[in-house]
């Protein structure tokens, strides 16, 4: 052990107990930087269920060890902003979180909101429901170049649960009913940014004109980017009923329109679904308490806004994107801090 490496344990002892006071949240200044004769590997100097102290190594990136001691690289910008850094160099000592720190995204200012969007088709020339491809493409790189990731639909769930932080410029990315458009513009763009999205398909139009069939669909699915999930079976307003439709008849049609389409695409796919798109973004009580009981945990609608975490999971916000959209335009769809003003 060189003598660099027993000091920097020596500073590990006495950061301990400071970091076992910071569990909740980031502290107010960040350690001193501490460097030490650079390590070929890194080396872990200390840790116990809320922390790790580690020495990074020639090669160590923030992403790595996010991936190292908490199993996802995404989550690189909580080690970054515990420990005020952009990036890690070899040497450097690192405290890198294990526990989630502030899950809720709550600060002093305001709260945390989850921006998530709604695309419907895309194609060559725009329209209010077609958004272009090179608008499409234009969007992705904004997001990149503006620091925003973007994150399965899935996480956020444990988001609203508390059970895990998002970065804070977190965003997702949907799409509904399922045009063919979505595997011929959409996805080679996604792939090209590992960008993951959802689409919500309602089974009724699938291997129909201009829209996906299920040998589009399952390419996409195992390329573990994109994840179909329900948009119903017939696209009807589940809020309206049918003429001298009786209630036990609109508790079937909505079990059918639910229940139906989730489990066609689960044969087909041997995914579980879990989530639902209403068509035309309406639910009322009863829509709700089926979908509940048929295990879906996340319902979207499409009123526009982020999520904080104590938004409804079956009565999500979502912003719709439009053909019209220039940049400005689509940064304001990205509503990812709602600030209180206690004044």
């Amino acid at each position: 052990m060189t003598g660099a490496v027993r000091a920097a344990r020596t500073i590990a002892v006495v950061l301990a107990g400071f970091l076992a006071g910071c569990a909740t949240q980031p502290p107010s200044a960040p350690p001193a930087e501490v460097k030490v004769d650079t390590p070929l590997r890194g080396e872990v100097l200390a840790q116990n269920d809320r922390f790790a102290l580690y020495v990074a190594g020639q090669g160590d990136t923030l992403a790595g060890i996010a991936k190292r001691f908490v199993g996802d690289e995404r989550l690189q910008g909580e080690v970054a902003e515990f420990n005020r850094i952009s990036r890690v160099e070899p040497g450097q000592l690192v405290a890198v979180p294990l526990r989630p720190l502030n899950p809720l995204g709550i600060s002093s200012d305001g709260y945390q909101t989850i921006p998530i969007l709604c695309y419907h088709r895309l194609g060559t020339t725009a329209a209010r429901m077609i958004v272009t491809r090179d608008s499409f493409a234009a969007q992705l790189d904004y997001l990149v170049k503006n620091g925003y990731t973007v994150v399965r639909l899935s996480q956020v769930l444990d988001f609203l649960r508390g059970k895990a932080r998002l970065p804070k410029k977190a965003v997702v990315i949907t799409f509904d009913d399922g045009s063919a458009s979505v595997y011929q513009y959409a996805y080679p763009l996604l792939k090209k940014h590992g960008f993951p999205a959802t689409v919500f398909l309602y089974t009724d139009v699938i291997g129909g004109r201009d829209s996906l069939g299920w040998p589009q669909i399952r390419e996409m699915a195992q390329s573990g980017l994109v994840d179909f999930q329900s948009h119903s079976k017939t696209h009807s307003n589940l809020t309206i009923r049918l003429e001298n439709e009786t209630d036990q008849q609109y508790r079937a049609r909505l079990d059918n329109e639910i229940r139906g389409a989730r489990d066609l695409i689960q044969r087909n796919l041997q995914n579980t679904v879990t989530h639902y798109a209403f068509p035309y973004g309406d639910a009322n009580e009863l829509v709700l308490e089926r979908l509940a009981q048929a295990d879906h945990s996340l319902g979207l609608t499409v009123n526009p806004g982020g999520n904080p975490f104590f938004a409804h999971p079956l009565m999500l916000r979502r912003t719709m994107v439009f053909g019209e959209y220039d940049l400005e335009q689509f940064q304001r769809t990205l509503q990812v801090f709602r600030p209180v003003d206690l004044r």
